[in-house]
């Protein structure tokens, strides 16, 4: 695998931006992680996580138009680099190697 390493909520932070696309923005991924995993996340814990993600450069964020609804204040929008595709990948190949390796899953991966 990459020699970089993403903790957990950093994998499910960078699979929801790269889902959310260019919608990506704090809001939006804490609503999204609720609706997808049924998980309560702290909007600061995003924040920071989406940061960190960008300091590794698996996100770039640029500020979106301002709003009525937001008081006119701007939205930061990320989105996932392609070193960010390429960590996911790498992650998952990773996991489906050793998922193959248990017995009791009996689980057959395709390619891809």
């Amino acid at each position: 695998m990459n020699k970089s390493y993403l903790g957990e909520f950093e994998e499910l932070i960078l699979t929801i931006v790269g889902i959310l696309q260019e919608e990506a923005y704090g809001n939006a991924i804490v609503t999204e992680i609720k609706h997808r995993v049924d998980r309560d996340v702290n909007l600061s814990a995003v924040h920071v996580t989406l940061y960190r993600l960008e300091d590794k450069g698996y996100v770039k964020s640029s500020m979106g138009g301002a709003t009525n609804s937001r008081g006119g204040r701007r939205k930061r929008i990320f989105t996932i680099t392609n070193a960010g595709i390429a960590v996911l990948r790498a992650m998952k190949e990773s996991r489906t190697e050793l998922w193959k390796l248990i017995p009791q899953l009996k689980i057959s991966y395709g390619q891809g």
